[in-house]
């Protein structure tokens, strides 16, 4: 029995939230609405993808098919550069694979996202903004993402970050390593709270095959004989530098369509070919395909042509004996560099491999671009058939790597660098109406890959101009390619590999610099707390910033660091303060991802990126009184045919084996020009048994490199 003013709140309740529901229905409804004449999206992303491997892009800048060190092949990226517009100088905002995606998927420069390299970031801060994809949905969209993603998205929770994902429908790469649906993977093990070791996965012909290097145990005999099966049977070849662990050639196992890219593309097309039913993946996973009442945005991730750089036969035969340039370069160009720059030199180091293996990384690099190329076409293919049966508009933006990829340029074969190798990418944008992005068209104008997320909101009838779009850091592209966007610069930083570093680059220059004294991330033991001390860089002794400039005016190469040079003096210290300003007092954050809810916002310098560069004329120094070429620091006289300088030597450095130990080596120069090693070694097995069980043995290699020694 109820009071009579029971009653009354009991039917104003039932009143309010039938209201509410109609509400919503409402809402649905015209959201709905507003988004049946938005176009459907496909977001393409490859990762550590060269420009220079799309024949159009080199069409564009250069006037040939081959990029300047050789062959290449992409005749459906070509196709679709002739449909839309191809963006010449797209710009990553960190050249990385995690930071540069989450700056993406933010629309936001990492310095306001917080999120510099591979953070376990989450959106429980009080200043944490939604990534773009979400507010995709708020516009009417159904979202999807497959493949690679690289996004460090978690919901907090003080006992573990809990994974969360940004789309509404994902299938990642980690779900295809699940269910073997993929030519490799490798993920460490664990067990009572710390890795255990490493475990190998290969789809080789004859089936799978998995192998464990444990962390604390001897690797088994089988697990030997099994590597070197799989090294000698796919050609493998491995960076020479600090992680030599990393596969820089080869050939994958398995045909073009069973590679990982090509498992990517099938659970894409799976999924458009399901329109508005449920099906079934095979590995039994229930999913909903796309609604048809709705437009779909989808991100479709690649995994081509990061490391294991693993193209299929067919592809790679196609490019078997090819010859290419390798990128000039010295080591003594070291000698003019900050230490940051020397650290990536000798954590990538591409110099000291042999001709041959050079030869081979970047035939395989091109080679496997070459099969992306060929999954590319197909998904474009798919995608126009899944909006044509849906009589809607598609937008399609091909953004051709994450980042670069060095193949030598600096010496180096990695990213992680302020390097234009390290940054510069291409875009191309098409519109089935024709009209945003006209058929045919070439934008030389920079732009950067904040620019996505206002792109694709805008597309989806967003309006920028709302205060909930307030915190996006870039404009839409198309704004670049019709004027109303100029910039004279573009920015990023990371802190990975070398530590905090931030550049800017203009049509004539390309400056970097250390931003924070310590290289561990805000909050990190061996870092800063959130905003301590965040001037440094613009108040610290001018060594300890490790500048760097290069004149592109007289050095498009970026061989050359001016920074210290008496002419470049006062040009550097310009570049120090206005990008420094920018990086660190225009709205920086600083975030200890540890915690819930402990960060620092720094305003110092509010406004410093304004986006032009009004350099003092007097302090940049006439091309006229410059050399044409710069001039190379000139090697020091040596006795002998090597220089040996001693430092720390990375323990990846030295020549071992997976079965014996190795002790006593000495290196000579044969007359025969091949460099000759005598050593002692012993069955690992035996532990220490140098003086009853050890032999003598030989080891030949056309260069110095210790890793580049091979018994005989």
């Amino acid at each position: 029995m109820h009071s009579k003013r029971e009653v009354c709140l009991l039917v104003h309740m039932r009143v309010t939230l039938a209201a509410m529901a109609v509400t919503l229905v409402t809402l649905g409804i015209a959201t709905r609405t507003l988004a049946a004449d938005r176009p459907n999206i496909l977001w393409i992303l490859t990762d550590d993808h060269r420009a220079d491997s799309i024949a159009a892009y080199n069409r564009a800048t250069a006037g040939r098919d081959d990029s300047e060190l050789g062959y290449v092949s992409s005749p459906n990226a070509d196709a679709l550069a002739r449909q839309g517009v191809l963006f010449t100088r797209a710009y990553c905002n960190s050249p990385g694979c995690a930071p540069s995606r989450t700056s993406m998927h933010f629309g936001m420069y990492p310095h306001h996202s917080g999120q510099y390299g591979f953070e376990s970031g989450h959106q429980s801060t009080d200043f944490a903004k939604p990534f773009f994809p979400q507010m995709m949905v708020e516009n009417g969209y159904r979202t999807a993402h497959f493949g690679k993603s690289g996004i460090a998205s978690f919901k907090w929770d003080e006992r573990k970050l809990q994974k969360t994902s940004i789309y509404e429908v994902s299938v990642d790469q980690k779900e295809l390593y699940k269910n073997e649906h993929t030519d490799w993977f490798h993920q460490k093990t664990w067990g009572k709270g710390k890795s255990t070791g490493m475990e190998e996965f290969w789809l080789m012909p004859d089936g799978p095959m998995r192998i464990l290097t444990p962390v604390e145990e001897p690797l088994s005999e089988t697990a030997r004989e099994q590597k070197a099966r799989v090294r000698r049977e796919l050609d493998l070849l491995f960076s020479f530098g600090d992680h030599n662990d990393l596969v820089i050639g080869g050939v994958s196992p398995q045909p073009t369509e069973k590679t990982q890219d090509g498992e990517i593309l099938a659970s894409f097309v799976d999924y458009i070919q399901h329109a508005g039913e449920s099906y079934k993946t095979p590995w039994g996973r229930k999913l909903d395909g796309p609604p048809t009442d709705q437009p779909l945005f989808v991100n479709l991730g690649f995994h081509f042509p990061h490391t294991p750089v693993l193209p299929s036969g067919e592809f790679r035969d196609r490019f078997a004996g090819k010859t290419y340039k390798v990128p000039e370069f010295s080591k003594n160009e070291l000698e003019k560099l900050p230490p940051q720059l020397v650290l990536w030199f000798e954590k990538t180091n591409f110099a000291d491999l042999s001709a041959e293996d050079k030869q081979q990384a970047i035939r395989d690099y091109y080679a496997f671009c070459a099969m992306g190329d060929s999954l590319i076409g197909k998904a474009v293919e798919q995608f126009k058939e899944f909006s044509a049966k849906q009589k809607r508009e598609y937008l399609i933006l091909y953004v051709i790597g994450d980042h670069g990829w060095h193949l030598g340029e600096q010496g180096g074969e990695s990213k992680f660098a302020p390097y234009d190798t390290s940054n510069h990418c291409a875009v191309i944008a098409v519109s089935s109406d024709g009209q945003q992005y006209p058929a045919g068209t070439v934008c030389n104008k920079p732009i950067e890959f904040v620019d996505f997320a206002p792109t694709f909101l805008q597309a989806a009838g967003a309006d920028l101009s709302d205060d909930r779009y307030a915190h996006l850091d870039g404009h839409p592209i198309g704004n670049t390619l019709s004027g109303a966007t100029d910039r004279d610069y573009v920015i990023g930083e990371m802190n990975h590999v070398i530590g905090p570093r931030a550049y800017l680059r203009s049509d004539d220059f390309a400056f970097s610099m250390r931003v924070r004294e310590k290289n561990g991330k805000p909050g990190e033991k061996w870092g800063h707390p959130p905003g301590e001390d965040i001037k440094w860089a613009l108040t610290a002794p001018r060594e300890q910033v490790e500048m760097a400039l290069f004149d592109l005016r007289v050095d498009p190469k970026e061989r050359n660091n001016a920074a210290n040079d008496d002419s470049y003096l006062a040009l550097s210290d310009w570049f120090r303060s206005k990008l420094g300003r920018i990086i660190l007092g225009d709205g920086r954050v600083e975030s200890d991802w540890s915690k819930e809810n402990e960060f620092a916002i720094s305003n110092f310098a509010a406004g410093a990126h304004d986006g032009k560069l009004d350099i003092p004329k007097n302090i940049v120094p006439r091309v006229n009184e410059l050399t044409s070429q710069p001039k190379q620091p000139q090697p020091k006289p040596s006795a002998t045919d090597m220089e040996i300088k001693f430092g720390k030597v990375s323990r990846k450095s030295a020549f071992r084996s997976d079965t014996m130990s190795i002790w006593g080596g000495s290196l000579v120069k044969g007359e025969d020009e091949l460099y000759h090693m005598l050593y002692s070694r012993w069955p690992r097995d035996l532990v220490w048994a140098w003086v009853t069980d050890s032999e003598i043995a030989h080891a030949v290699s056309a260069s110095p490199s210790i890793s580049r020694f091979h018994c005989r």
